[in-house]
């Protein structure tokens, strides 16, 4: 289904440098994944509805409450810098 030519223009698309040998390899391990795509394609799915997880899933969550802070000075004491009552960070915009 797929031949090392395929390979290696995969590869050379994907500006990877192959040797021959690894093509040959990856040529091999590909067909075997393709070989067995092929037997998954012959599986009758029609009555299956489509999902994203063999099981069902979900995220159990509180509800988000904002709460204030009491000691606002611990939190700006153990900043490595504070200016005034504010966090200092450095800057990462160019003034240009």
């Amino acid at each position: 289904m797929i031949d090392q030519e395929q390979v290696h223009k995969v590869a050379n698309l994907a500006r990877l440098e192959l040797t021959s040998q690894e093509e040959e390899q990856f040529t091999s391990q590909l067909g075997s994944i393709l070989d067995y795509i092929e037997q998954l394609n012959e599986l009758d799915v029609s009555n299956v509805l489509p999902t994203t997880r063999a099981i069902d899933v979900s995220n159990i969550t509180r509800e988000d409450e904002l709460q204030p802070y009491l000691d606002r000075e611990s939190i700006l004491n153990s900043a490595p810098e504070q200016e005034g009552e504010f966090f200092k960070v450095p800057k990462i915009l160019n003034a240009e």
